[in-house]
């Protein structure tokens, strides 16, 4: 006795792609496909694996104001799993919440989507019942414990939870719908399918615990191959199998310059390290930072990405760097301008405060059309973003 099915979620249709500039139209249109290919690689496998049914845990759309064209993509690949008989089991996350604005597109009958209260829906097989619980997000911020809700039936073969929420503790995403291992493992599913967080992580085995992460990288910080997770769900064990759907890889290298004595051979060991990607099947957007560079010649950096960008591209693949960075020693650099005078050990310690990046960027959380567009900051990005303003601000002192 078993029931098979593919686990995705974080789909973010039509999303748009971040800190890419000068980037060739052909190039633009392909990023912006990226998600809804990837998503069709999702169908194709449940289609071939000839599964009973797909779980989506929670933001199939970007945001709240969902497209149209989203929309009538997301419904073309339902109805794909509708002509295979394969039934759909969604709940709707922060992102795509049930509140927002949006022209409403009729799904087909095989797609289930559960309201906003804790709710559960079977899936009948043969002699098979699976009982899946789950609720869809009905504004943006969900903060209550709704893992509390969860109740297992009495009936039933198999028991899956679908829940879009953050595990207690990680502080590096917004803290929706909070819940703890011990919670889950206290209401005897047989397996959890979970979303909210982009990069996969299995939980625990047994049962199997699962974020799949998105289906798509979007930026730098989601810099993995991404996809879905195909299970086999028996009565003794489960077959779980990570399946890639990545159309566009984002990967970050770092490149030891130690060797390397002039512009010539920079070049050339640039382009030798962005070659090893070309046979990979994916298309590559490359983040470069380069280390222990001593060069007497002076030369743009600007210059050479510029030169890269021009040379990798290819008409099926691509290779794109979108930025280079010399590494500096700015540790150095910051003990030295401290030696040098107290105010600036003061004003480092500026740079430290988290409350300042707050501070700089409430009036457009208060704004009132752009907040609706606008996710709360992860600890993890204050962090980020106060890290590069003080590097910024590091060279301009060094420089001045």
């Amino acid at each position: 006795m078993h029931v098979s099915f593919i686990h995705c979620a974080d789909l973010h249709l039509d999303s748009p792609m971040v800190g890419l500039s000068n980037l060739p139209k052909t190039l633009h249109k392909k990023l912006q496909e990226s998600t809804f290919l990837a998503f069709k690689k999702i169908v194709d496998t449940a289609i071939n694996k000839k599964v009973d049914f797909m779980i989506i845990a929670g933001d199939i759309y970007d945001g709240e104001d969902r497209s149209i064209r989203a929309q009538i993509r997301f419904r073309d690949e339902m109805l794909r799993l509708k002509e295979t008989n394969i039934q759909v089991y969604l709940i709707h996350g922060n992102h795509d919440h049930l509140n927002g604005n949006w022209v409403h597109i009729k799904l087909p009958e095989n797609v289930h989507v559960f309201p906003s209260k804790v709710s559960v829906k079977k899936y009948i097989k043969e002699n098979i019942t699976v009982n899946l619980y789950g609720f869809s997000y009905e504004k943006r911020y969900i903060r209550d414990r709704r893992i509390d809700q969860y109740h297992k039936l009495e009936d039933g073969n198999f028991h899956i939870g679908l829940l879009h929420g953050n595990l207690e503790g990680d502080v590096e995403h917004s803290a929706y719908a909070p819940f703890t291992i011990q919670d889950l493992l206290s209401k005897k599913m047989d397996y959890w399918a979970l979303g909210h967080i982009h990069k996969r992580k299995i939980l625990k085995d047994n049962p199997p615990i699962i974020y799949p992460g998105n289906i798509q990288g979007r930026h730098k910080k989601e810099s993995e191959i991404k996809g879905s997770y195909y299970v086999e769900l028996r009565e003794s064990d489960s077959q779980i199998e990570f399946i890639p759907s990545s159309e566009i890889v984002w990967k970050y290298l770092l490149i030891d310059a130690k060797h390397v004595s002039n512009f010539d051979e920079l070049y050339s060991t640039c382009q030798k390290t962005i070659a090893e990607f070309e046979n990979d099947g994916y298309s590559f957007i490359l983040s470069l930072e380069i280390e222990n560079l001593l060069i007497e010649e002076t030369f743009s950096i600007t210059e050479l990405l510029e030169i890269l960008q021009h040379e990798i591209l290819d008409a099926d693949t691509f290779i794109w760097v979108r930025e280079i960075k010399v590494h500096e020693n700015v540790q150095w650099m910051k003990q030295n301008l401290r030696d040098e005078s107290a105010f600036y050990e003061e004003l480092f310690a500026i740079t430290g405060d988290t409350t300042q990046v707050e501070q700089a960027i409430a009036p457009l959380y208060q704004h009132s059309s752009a907040h609706r567009f606008l996710q709360e900051l992860s600890n993890e990005e204050k962090q980020e973003w106060m890290k590069e303003a003080e590097e910024l601000l590091i060279k301009m002192l060094v420089n001045k």
